[in-house]
């Protein structure tokens, strides 16, 4: 019945994405269709449940789908991510320099193909897919969708390597692919849904390489790192420093696993130099990496916009930034308020925020029972995602933008989540079953006193 519903959902969406734009939507839908394919070829050689992946992959994509449908329709983008112009606008400039030279010798388009600083990654990404696409920004946003529905089968994949449990990771794929925050980032224009791709699969290919070597998982995990480079270079950072920390600690202490970490670090090292990445870091890190310039970009976050908190903050010194963290943790983690809503666009995150508010219980649950038994085999999950909150925490001053930005953190939160919960299911079933043997014992009590009393009789 389920697949039914799914096969029925993907022709309702095809159908629809046709006759919301019949110039642009029979190339996404082309895109989709091959893009999809592609990642569900992949996705299956590696997953034991086959079909649940399969069927769970294909809701989100529609899910994702739809709402990039509505979005494209009615013109909302402005409304939901106006990120998404700015893509578009500078994709079409950087297009245009390309095919024709329109725009030589212009400072701003020099700026907007610069590969310095954050995003320049998303500009070429989407200028490339305009280039065969006749700047279809339907088909980029439908290549979004599609990245962010196979965030889901990573999903899966992590959190099975790392509790070896297949309902924790059915549990974490179901609420990545259905939780509304993770649907409106990652079926845009945007590239949120693409970041959490790349960290999952970065942290991912960081577990099975700890596990099994591969020259594929290295050359992968490079592509990846080098794609968090160019979109939010300041993430790089944090997952270098996670990726090293999570090889030198290891899931084991023998001499070969060590030697075998190190020559790891050290091939990834090379790659990483080779590719040019250590040089755009340093000078990333030189031009926006001080305190006083990231007080300037936090300060413009939290006064340009009504939803802006912490006007008064000042992180331009040690003292303030760590004085920084409480007030920023808890906005990064519940906000939005909803005692604090002011406008339409916030007052529809409310169902969002509590159903989160309410899984709450679960992750601390779930992340004690990590911490106790866990520890050392999801420690690249642990430190990554404690060194992203801490530094969120620091440098956000904005409500939209920390609820936004949230996902890259909630997409492993999930997973202790999952952990907690079927931890609560576990005793519940423990519980019926005990109490199904207890009344089995106590019957064949009842009936061998019955039988004696017969013989005695």
């Amino acid at each position: 019945m389920i697949r039914f519903l799914v096969y029925f959902l993907l022709a309702a969406v095809a159908f629809s994405m046709i006759a919301a734009d019949p110039a642009e939507g029979p190339i996404a839908l082309l895109m989709v269709v091959c893009l999809a394919g592609a990642s569900l070829v992949v996705t299956r050689r590696f997953v034991e449940e086959k079909d649940f992946i399969t069927i769970v992959f294909l809701a989100a994509l529609c899910a994702r789908l739809l709402f990039g449908i509505i979005v494209h329709s009615f013109g909302l983008r402005e409304f939901a991510g106006s990120d998404a112009l700015g893509y578009d606008t500078n994709a079409s400039r950087i297009v245009d320099y390309w095919i024709s030279g329109i725009g030589q010798g212009d400072p701003e388009l020099a700026r907007i193909m610069s590969i310095r600083g954050s995003g320049w990654g998303m500009q070429y990404l989407v200028s490339f897919i305009y280039l065969i696409s006749n700047k279809s920004i339907l088909v980029a946003q439908a290549f979004c969708a599609v990245i962010g529905a196979a965030t889901v089968p990573l999903t899966y994949f992590c959190s099975e390597k790392m509790f070896h449990n297949k309902r924790v990771a059915k549990t974490t794929a179901l609420a990545v692919a259905f939780f509304p925050a993770f649907i409106i980032w990652s079926s845009q224009l945007l590239k949120d849904g693409m970041m959490v791709f790349l960290i999952v699969l970065t942290l991912t290919l960081v577990i099975q390489l700890q596990r099994q070597f591969s020259w594929l998982g290295i050359l992968v995990i490079c592509f990846s790192l080098f794609g968090i480079l160019s979109l939010r270079f300041y993430i790089f950072y944090v997952m270098v420093v996670a990726v090293i920390a999570s090889f030198v600690v290891g899931l084991s202490t023998s001499l070969k696993s060590i030697v075998q970490r190190l020559a790891i670090l050290i091939v990834l090292a090379a790659a990483l130099s080779y590719l040019g990445v250590i040089e755009t870091t340093t000078t990333d890190l030189r031009t926006y990496g001080s305190l006083e310039r990231t007080q300037v970009s936090r300060a413009d976050l939290a006064r340009s916009a009504e939803s802006g908190f912490g006007r008064d903050v000042d992180i331009s010194t040690y003292g303030g930034a760590l004085s920084a963290i409480p007030i920023g943790f808890i906005y990064l983690m519940f906000a939005p308020f909803p005692w604090e809503v002011t406008n339409f666009r916030q007052s529809i995150t409310l169902p969002d925020v509590l159903i989160w508010w309410a899984m709450i219980p679960l992750l601390i649950y779930g992340l004690w029972y990590t911490l106790k038994n866990r520890l050392r085999a999801c420690f690249p999950i642990l430190i990554f995602t404690l060194m992203l909150t801490v530094s969120y925490s620091i440098f956000q001053g904005n409500i939209g933008t920390a609820y936004r930005q949230r996902t890259q953190i909630q997409v492993f939160l999930f997973m202790f989540i999952a952990v907690g919960w079927g931890l609560i299911r576990e005793k519940i079933e423990d519980k019926k079953a005990s109490e199904i043997i207890r009344k089995n014992k106590l019957n064949k009590q009842l009936r061998a006193r019955f039988q004696e009393r017969q013989k005695a009789t």
